[in-house]
């Protein structure tokens, strides 16, 4: 699958999962590795990294567990809108690419 296309929809998926639970960074990367097998470990730490930095997710560390802290990631109501746009965005693609023939 074309890298730019995946990014766009992993960005996508990965604040829909976060609109549903927060997640500690791990346990989200292994959710969502079930679907997406081939994608690295980097690139969802990546785009959650840039999720954050552009205020559509926040981090807060939860309870002490016997490790060290874990860093949790939650969706912003920034992050929520930016979600609905994307789907939006991809229920017209959808429709368009149908409308030419392709299922």
């Amino acid at each position: 699958m074309d890298a730019q296309i995946k990014k766009g929809i992993l960005e996508m998926c990965l604040l829909k999962k976060l609109s549903q639970n927060d997640y500690y960074g791990y346990t989200l990367m292994q959710e969502m590795r079930k679907v997406f097998t081939d994608v690295n470990d980097s690139t969802f730490y990546a785009i959650l990294r840039r999720l954050n930095k552009e205020g559509k997710t926040e981090t807060y560390f939860g309870k002490e567990s016997l490790g060290p802290k874990r860093k949790y990631y939650r969706i912003t109501d920034f992050g929520i809108r930016d979600l609905n746009s994307s789907v939006r965005d991809w229920k017209e693609l959808q429709n368009i690419v149908k409308q030419i023939g392709i299922d």
